[in-house]
């Protein structure tokens, strides 16, 4: 059986505020060069084997894989498909504690206003991961977004509404999924 791995980005501008950032190109910051150092060296040290690399093309995510990928001496391929859920009318604003937003989250065909539905951003991600389990010669390294990672794991598993919605992972943590 493979193996799947998935990291979420670094920390970003926006993840220091509590903004949501969604498709919104926002960087890493120091810290969050760091934490993709930090997962880099901690792949090494526990002797994860990756054969390729794919990441969101958002400069966070992309950054990110930059630094795991040069320090394991790899390149990476950006893939539209893991580029973060754009969330309309909700991008730039405090998602914490906000509960219109956490209702929002729970409307899996609704495009925000201008954004993407769940259903569109699952297919796409969906589409990927068949692909990426096609190929078992290769153990894969996705970077991209805590949004990407609630649809990866309702994947792999079975989530109520509120289990979806509710799902987080911390900036540079690392997730292995059996394929």
């Amino acid at each position: 059986m493979g193996k799947l791995y998935f990291v979420r980005h670094g920390e970003s501008e926006w993840n220091t505020i509590g903004r949501i950032c969604g498709a919104t190109d926002i960087p890493l910051t120091d810290r969050g060069r760091e934490m993709a150092r930090e997962t880099a060296a901690k792949i090494i040290e526990e002797g994860i084997k990756i054969d390729r690399i794919i990441s969101s093309p958002l400069s966070r995510a992309y950054e990110t894989a930059t630094i795991i990928a040069s320090e394991l001496g790899l390149t990476v391929k950006k893939d539209d498909r893991i580029k973060e859920h754009n969330f309309g009318v909700w991008e730039g604003v405090c998602g914490k504690g906000n509960k219109e937003f956490q209702e929002a989250k729970r409307m899996f065909c609704s495009s925000y206003s201008g954004g993407e539905s769940m259903m569109r951003t699952a297919q796409r991600v969906y589409n990927l991961i068949d692909e990426v389990k096609k190929d078992e010669d290769h153990t894969y390294l996705l970077v991209a977004h805590n949004g990407i990672y609630r649809i990866i794991q309702s994947y792999f598993f079975d989530l109520t509404n509120e289990e979806f919605a509710s799902q987080s992972m911390p900036n540079c943590a690392i997730k292995v999924y059996d394929i």
